[in-house]
C-alpha cells in the first residue's frame, strides 16, 4: 500500500504537532504500507524524520496565500496522488476541498458546531467564516470512506450536525515526551512571602475566558491568598481588549498576572516545572492539546467543566464554570486548602496522561487507514 498524507493546511501548533508526533515516534510501519507520502511546506517538512518509507513533497504553492493553498488543494493534490498511485489519503483537515478518493477525513476543529460559541462573535465575517466552515467539513467528513474524531464528545456533537457516519475512528492525539517532567505535583507548604504560582496556557480567545481567571484570582487575592497567574499566549481583537481591561481594572500595577505574548512550544515544560497549579478555562474544545501537557507535567489541575474535558481528565482535576469567576475561584481554593486533594488529583492526572501516546497515535491511525482500504476495496 501507499498511503497519503494532506498536512498542507496543518498551520496550528497542535495540527503541526499531530503529524510530527505520529512520523517520529511510529514505532514500525505496519507491513501492508511500503510508503507514505505527505504534501505540505517547507517548515513543516523540515520538522519531519527521514525514514525511508517517507517521501515529502514540498509544495510551492503552499507557501502562498490562503487562495493559493486551497486552489492547489482542489485542483492539483488528486492529479499527483493518482500518479503516484497513492492507495488511500489521509486528509488531516476536514475543511478539505480535495477530491482524491479513497479517503479518510480526520476533524480537529470544533468551534463551528459547539452550541452557543459561534454566538459570541457576534454578526460578522468570523461568524459567517464559521458557518461555512461547518458546511465544508460536513460535506468532507460524509464524502469520505472514513472520518476520524479525537474524542467521544466530538465524535456525538458532530454527526448531530452532519449525520451519522458509517464508518468513523476514535483516536485521540499523543503527548511530547518533553512534557513527562517533574513538578512538585502538588507537594508544597508555602511560607507566607511565597506565592502560589497558577498557569494558564492558551491564546486569548472569546472562548478561553482569561478575563473571567483573572477575576477568579483577584477574588482569592481579596480574600487573603498569596498567589499569582501567568497567562502563556497571545491575542488579538475584542478578546484581548477584555482581558487587557481586566488587567487595567484589576491589577494595574501587574503585581498579580503577567502575560507572555509568546513562547516556543518545547519551552513550556520550563515553565510548568516553575508553576504550582495548572489552570484550564477553555468552553470549546476537540482535544484539549495544552490540558494533556498539563496532566502529564503532574501538576493539580482546575478546568473547565464544558466539552470533553472530563472525558480527557476524568477524576484528575477540580471542575469549574468557565463562565463564572466564583465558580473558577471556588475550584482553586479548594486546591489551595486541601493538600490531599491536590496530590490526589495531581498523581490521578498524570496516571491518566500515559493513556496518551503518539505511538499509540500513529498504530492506531495507519491500522484504521488499512481497514478503510480494504473496505473500499470489498466494495
Amino acid at each position: 500500500m501507499k498511503i497519503g498524507i494532506d498536512a498542507s493546511r496543518n498551520r496550528s501548533g497542535g495540527a503541526m504537532a499531530h503529524i510530527i508526533g505520529i512520523l517520529t515516534e511510529i514505532e514500525i510501519l505496519p507491513p501492508e504500507i511500503n510508503e507514505v507520502h505527505i504534501w505540505s511546506y517547507k517548515v513543516l517538512l523540515d520538522k519531519l524524520p527521514d525514514h525511508i518509507w517517507l517521501i515529502k513533497h514540498s509544495v510551492t504553492d503552499l507557501e502562498k496565500s490562503l487562495f493559493h493553498q486551497l486552489f492547489w488543494q482542489f485542483k492539483h493534490l488528486a492529479t499527483e496522488a493518482k500518479k503516484l498511485h497513492i492507495d488511500i489519503l489521509l486528509n488531516t483537515d476536514a475543511g478539505t476541498i480535495s477530491r482524491f478518493h479513497p479517503s479518510v477525513t480526520m476533524s480537529r476543529d470544533m468551534l463551528s458546531y459547539e452550541k452557543g460559541e459561534i454566538n459570541r462573535f457576534g454578526f460578522g465575517f468570523v461568524r459567517l467564516r464559521l458557518f461555512l466552515l461547518r458546511y465544508v467539513q460536513n460535506y468532507s467528513l460524509t464524502k469520505s470512506e472514513g472520518a476520524i474524531f479525537l474524542t467521544k464528545y466530538a465524535a456525538k456533537v458532530i454527526q448531530g450536525y452532519c449525520g451519522s457516519l458509517v464508518n468513523f475512528a476514535i483516536i485521540p492525539h499523543g503527548i511530547s515526551k518533553v512534557f513527562r517532567i517533574e513538578t512538585n505535583s502538588g507537594k508544597w507548604d508555602k511560607a507566607d512571602n511565597e506565592p502560589v504560582r497558577c498557569i494558564y496556557i492558551s491564546n486569548v480567545d472569546l472562548y478561553k475566558h482569561q478575563w473571567n481567571v483573572l477575576r477568579a484570582i483577584n477574588c482569592l487575592k481579596l480574600k487573603g491568598y498569596n498567589l499569582t497567574i501567568l497567562f502563556v499566549g497571545g491575542g488579538i481583537g475584542l478578546a484581548q481588549k477584555l482581558f487587557e481591561k481586566e488587567i487595567q481594572s484589576k491589577d494595574s500595577n501587574k503585581k498579580i498576572a503577567t502575560q507572555m505574548e509568546y513562547i516556543k512550544h518545547g519551552d513550556i515544560p520550563v515553565l510548568l516545572k516553575k508553576s504550582d497549579i495548572f489552570i484550564f478555562a477553555s468552553s470549546c474544545e476537540n482535544m484539549p492539546n495544552t490540558l494533556l501537557e498539563g496532566m502529564a507535567a503532574g501538576l493539580p489541575i482546575a478546568c473547565s467543566d464544558r466539552g470533553p474535558m472530563p472525558e480527557i481528565l476524568k477524576d484528575g482535576g477540580i471542575y469549574f464554570n468557565p463562565e463564572k469567576p466564583d465558580s473558577i475561584a471556588d475550584a482553586i481554593e479548594s486546591i489551595i486548602d486541601n493538600e490531599s486533594i491536590r496530590l490526589n488529583i495531581a498523581k490521578k492526572a498524570k496516571e491518566l496522561s500515559y493513556q496518551y501516546s503518539w505511538s499509540r497515535c500513529a498504530r492506531e491511525t495507519f491500522n484504521y487507514l488499512i481497514k478503510i482500504h480494504e473496505i473500499t476495496n470489498c466494495h
